[in-house]
């Protein structure tokens, strides 16, 4: 994954939504209370990464919702069409820390690798 950026998606421009701080948002339902966020980024093909945004590979993806305890909320179906390398996804969690700790990935270069025979993810950038 490359340009991993912020995404403001319009949704959150709605009463459900509470900003905690840039790009991060509360969402209360139910009695329950979650934090998202959402990004955009492009995948690398020659890293077994999908090769358009209708396919996004799990690969670094599963790596990174282990890694910083988080998962994902929204697909944006309507953004991750064949036609655009641009993937969108929103990512949530219970924590408010583990969101913020998600978005230290934004600017960066990420990416899975086998070592031993299991997936690494590797944070560049």
């Amino acid at each position: 994954m490359k340009n991993i950026e912020n995404f403001n998606s319009a949704k959150y421009e709605n009463d459900k939504y509470t900003k905690v701080e840039e790009g991060i948002y509360k969402l209360e339902n139910d009695g329950k209370v979650i934090y998202v966020t959402s990004l955009s980024f492009i995948q690398e093909p020659e890293l077994d990464e999908g090769d358009n945004a209708s396919y996004i590979s799990q690969v670094p993806l599963e790596d990174i919702l282990d890694e910083f305890y988080c998962y994902i909320s929204d697909f944006y179906e309507e953004l991750n069409t064949k036609d655009s390398e641009i993937c969108y996804q929103e990512f949530a969690s219970d924590d408010l820390e583990d969101v913020k700790n998600l978005r230290t990935i934004i600017g960066k270069h990420v990416y899975s690798k086998e070592v031993d025979g299991y997936s690494e993810l590797v944070i560049e950038g």
